[in-house]
C-alpha cells in the first residue's frame, strides 16, 4: 500500500531531487519509498512536535515555522537551511537556559573559529544564522539572552579593487554571448541583484523604465532606462513571460546561471570579477557621473547607508581622478591666496 506523505517538498539542483520534510524543514535521505527516506521524514516529524522545550532545537523548530522564516527569498532560505542542519547537529540538544552562562559565548565563539579554519566567510555566515535564532527565540521569551550578540567577524574582504573597469566590460561584452550579455548589460545599468534579474518578467519593463519589487528586501523599485540598454531590450526576442533566459529559451536556475557566467569570464579573461560586483559598479558610475547619494539610492533600490558603504570602499577608495580634482581646488585656493 502507498502511503502519501503530506508536506514533502521537492527542490531540484544540478540535475537532481532534493527533498525536505517541508518548506524550509530538514532534508530527507534516500529516494521516496525507500526505507531511508520514510526513517528520515519520520524522524523530522518526531522532532518537531518532540523536541524538548528547555533544549535549542526547540526554537529552532519554532524559527522555521515562524514568518521571519518563510519571508525570506528563496535563495536565502535555502542558504539558512544548509546552515541550519549544522547547527543542529552542534547545538540541538544545548540547553536553553545554559545561554545565561557567559561562558556559552566562548563555547559558540570556538565552534566559529573552528569552522573559519576551512572558510572563514561561511564560518561568519553561520554565525550570523545561528544569532538571528537565538535573537528570534530571544524577543519572543524562549531564550533568556542571546548570547551571540555582536560576534565579529573573521572575513574581511577589500573590495576596492572590486569594480568593473571600461576595458573589463569592453572585453566581456566583445566575448560574451547574447543570453549572458543582457544580463551583464543589466546589472550594470541598473545595479540590479542577480536574483531580482533572473525573476524579472518583460510585463515589468514598458519601454522606458523597469518597476518591480525587491525580493530581498520587498522595496518596490522604479528604474529609468538608459538608451544603451533600452536598445539592447528592444532588439531582443522574447521567449516566455521572463526578460532573461538560458540560450534554449529556459528561465535560468541560480546554478545554470553562474556555471553559464563563470564560462563567459574565462572566455573574455576576467579574474577577480563578479557578477555581483556589477552592482557596486552601477552605483561606482553613477557617482562619477555625478549622481547624488539620494538618486543613486533610488536607482538601485539600495539603503542611504548602503550606497554610502559602498562609495566608501569601490568610489572613495579607487578613483585617482577624485584625488587629483581635491588637489587641483587646494592648489586654486592656495594660488588666489598668494
Amino acid at each position: 500500500m502507498r502511503v502519501r506523505l503530506r508536506g514533502i517538498h521537492r527542490v531540484k539542483a544540478k540535475g537532481r531531487d532534493y527533498y525536505y520534510a517541508w518548506r524550509g524543514g530538514p532534508r530527507l535521505s534516500g529516494k521516496p519509498g525507500d526505507p531511508e527516506f520514510m526513517n528520515s521524514y519520520n524522524e523530522a516529524i518526531k522532532r518537531i512536535s518532540k523536541a524538548p522545550a528547555d533544549q535549542f532545537q526547540s526554537i529552532i523548530d519554532a524559527y522555521q515555522q515562524s514568518p521571519d522564516f518563510k519571508d525570506l527569498a528563496e535563495r536565502t532560505r535555502k542558504d539558512y537551511i544548509r546552515l541550519i542542519t549544522i547547527i543542529e547537529s552542534e547545538f540541538g540538544d544545548f540547553p536553553i537556559a545554559a545561554a545565561k552562562d557567559p561562558r556559552s559565548r566562548a563555547v559558540f565563539l570556538d565552534w566559529r573559529d573552528k569552522r573559519a579554519e576551512t572558510s572563514r566567510k561561511q564560518a561568519d555566515y553561520a554565525m550570523m544564522v545561528l544569532g538571528r535564532i537565538f535573537s528570534w527565540g530571544f524577543n519572543r521569551g524562549l531564550a533568556p539572552v542571546n548570547p551571540v550578540i555582536n560576534p565579529g567577524r573573521t572575513y574581511r574582504s577589500d573590495r576596492r579593487e572590486n569594480i568593473w573597469m571600461q576595458d573589463d566590460e569592453q572585453r566581456f561584452l566583445e566575448r560574451a554571448p547574447p543570453h549572458i550579455r543582457l544580463p551583464f548589460l543589466l546589472a550594470l545599468w541598473t545595479g540590479m541583484r542577480q536574483g531580482d534579474l533572473l525573476r524579472l518578467p518583460w510585463s515589468s519593463y514598458d519601454g522606458s523604465w523597469i518597476r518591480f519589487r525587491q525580493g530581498k528586501t520587498r522595496k518596490r523599485v522604479q528604474i529609468p532606462i538608459s538608451a544603451t540598454l533600452k536598445a539592447e531590450l528592444d532588439s531582443t526576442t522574447r521567449k516566455g513571460p521572463l526578460i532573461l533566459v538560458s540560450s534554449e529559451g529556459r528561465p535560468w536556475t541560480s546554478d545554470g546561471f553562474r556555471a553559464s557566467w563563470r564560462k563567459a569570464c574565462q572566455r573574455a579573461g576576467i579574474v577577480g570579477l563578479t557578477f555581483h560586483d556589477l552592482r557596486g559598479t552601477a552605483a561606482t558610475r553613477l557617482k562619477q557621473a555625478g549622481a547624488s547619494i539620494e538618486e543613486i539610492a533610488e536607482i538601485t533600490g539600495h539603503s542611504i547607508g548602503e550606497v554610502r558603504s559602498i562609495l566608501e570602499a569601490h568610489y572613495l577608495g579607487s578613483n585617482p581622478e577624485l584625488a587629483l580634482s581635491g588637489m587641483r581646488k587646494l592648489e586654486n585656493k592656495t594660488e588666489t591666496k598668494l
